[in-house]
Parts: C-alpha cells; structure tokens; sequence
C-alpha cells in the first residue's frame, strides 16, 4: 500500500515535481495552493494539470495561514505524512516585505505544524534552504555548522521555521525532517529566479544583470535530484533530522551564464552592476549525512540540467505565444 500525503505548495515548481512523482509510485495525494500572485497564475494551473488528470490526486485551493482550511483539509482524511513545501520564496523579494514572508514561512508553518499535531500525522517533512547557513566562506556547509546568522528575511524565516518543527517534535514526538535546498532548478522554475529570467533575456537578445564581480558561486541542484531526495527522507523518519540536499558542484555566475548561452545558441550580453544586499557569495553543500542514511545521490550535470530546462523554457514560449 502506498501512503497517504498532504502536499502543501502542491502547483508551485517543486510541489508538482514531488506530486507526480509520488503518484507515480502509486501514493495518494492531497495537494494544497493558494495560488497566490508571486507569479502568473496560467503557470501554476499548468502545472498542475498532469496531477488533476490523475485518480489518486485531489485539489484543495487553501492558504496555510488560514487555520480552518487547513485543519479541514487534515480532518477530512488520514495521512501518513506531510510535505512542507508552500512558502514565500526567494532573497531579494524578501527585503521588500519581511512581515510578509514572516506571515506565511513563519506563522503558516506554525498553523500547518499544530494541525499536523492534532492529527496526529506521523511525518512532517519541510522544505528549508541552503540560505540558513548566510554569508558563509568556509565549504562545504554541514548540517551541524551554525545557521543563526541569516542575512536576509527569507533566510531567517526558513530558519525559523526549523526551529519551529523542531519544538513541534520535542512536544508531540512526530518525525519531522528538514530539507536544506541548494539553488534548485529546472522545468517550472519560477520566472523570477536567475536561470529562467537570464534564459529569457539571453534568448531574446537583451542584455543581463550579473551582480559583483560574477565570481559568486552556487551549487545548482537539478529539481528531479531534489525530488529524489524528498521522497527518500519522506520514506526514513528518523526522529529530528536536517539533511542537505545539493549537487556538491559549485558553478561560477559566469560558467552558469555561458552554458545557458550555449544551450540557446545565442551569445550573453553582460552588464556589470554592484553586489546587492541579501546575496551569499558561495553555496555549497556537503552531503554526506543524506548520502549515508537517505541513500541520496545527485546524478544531474549543470550542462545537462540546463540542456533540459531550455528546451522547457523554448516549448513553454511557445505555448504561451500561441495562447495570446
């Protein structure tokens, strides 16, 4: 038998890679959206239809800030477990709007944490991000290196957030692993972050903004390895545990440039601008806590995992092009 899982976040970019993957396997699914405004709300609907068309998934349009809609969506049916994945996302947003980003990555996920608790839901999987670990220089980060020196609000919110999930286990004894992503991408990435806006740009033609010097590195983990990942720490409750999951590859912002010049066949056209507030100059993740109790082995190159996203990008195009 399969299990029974709530997906929170379920029509955003990760949410429906984790969706159809757990489908696909043969569990039943409840996902959770508010699709909310961050980005156009046609993408989200399409990412969702291969779920919708599916006999094991059903929908519920609900905000986790909303208490009622939340406990319904847990009363109404037994689940085995949730996967946290609904938040405000990204760094730079974040600076514009704290108290927004505390609302929902912070409040929602108390909300979502003591639902989950009456419930007595087995298994609480939530979704946090390498930027817990700041403006670090050392690498690799380890999960036991120190994370209490965010520098932006989003940060500091998905820190919170794990610190949250871990009082919810010491008070109801619920498993609860944290996931720290390293800048994932690929098809369905969110048309605001760096490698789906610079793809835009570089295939139109324009020029790009790369900020500092270029030399920041990231470790850019491709979405298919990331869901691997759910799904193998969603199958090993251990109690309390945070995991990394990253590629270990960190690329140089003008490596990632040029390879995204390569897969559209155009030449970037670069525009030097000053470091921005709330950026890390380096990812890197150290993996080897995931790789030796999940079993998880990231298998996507940069040069592949972008190969796969531009071509997504190019055929999205043009679906959006033929649809106006």
């Amino acid at each position: 038998m399969g299990k029974k899982v709530l997906v929170t976040g379920a029509a955003g970019f990760i949410g429906s890679h984790v969706v159809e993957a757990l489908l696909a396997r043969g569990d039943q699914v409840v996902g959770i959206d508010n699709l909310d405004l961050s980005y156009p709300t046609p993408l989200k609907r399409r990412n969702l239809e291969a779920a919708l068309a599916h006999p094991g998934y059903r929908w519920v349009e609900c905000d986790i800030r909303e208490a009622s809609g939340v406990e319904l969506a847990l009363r109404q049916e037994s689940f085995d477990a949730i996967i946290h994945l609904a938040a405000r996302a990204g760094v730079r947003p974040s600076l514009l709007d704290p108290a927004g980003y505390c609302d929902t990555n912070v409040r929602g996920t108390a909300l979502l944490l003591n639902a989950a608790g009456k419930e007595k839901v087995g298994h609480f999987v939530f979704a946090s991000s390498s930027s817990v670990y700041g403006a670090r220089a050392r690498a690799p980060f380890r999960e036991d290196d120190g994370a209490d020196d965010p520098v932006s609000p989003y940060a500091a919110t998905k820190r919170a957030g794990e610190l949250m999930a871990r009082t919810f286990h010491l008070l109801h004894g619920t498993s609860v692993t944290c996931l720290r992503f390293f800048t994932v991408y690929g098809p369905r990435q969110r048309p605001d972050m760096a490698i789906h806006r610079f793809s835009r740009l570089i295939d139109e033609g324009r020029p790009i903004e790369v900020y500092g010097n270029g030399r920041s590195r990231r470790d850019y983990t491709f979405v298919d390895d990331v869901v691997d990942g759910v799904l193998r720490a969603l199958d090993r409750p251990r109690g309390y545990r945070i995991y990394n999951l990253g590629s270990t590859h960190t690329v140089p912002l003008l490596q990632l440039v040029d390879v995204i010049g390569a897969c559209l066949n155009q030449a970037p056209r670069i525009v030097n601008r000053p470091d921005q507030p709330g950026d890390v100059p380096l990812t890197c993740a150290d993996i080897s806590l995931a790789r030796s109790e999940l079993g998880y082995e990231p298998r996507t190159r940069i040069e592949d995992g972008i190969a796969q996203f531009t071509a997504w990008y190019r055929e999205e195009s043009a679906c959006l092009s033929h649809a106006h």
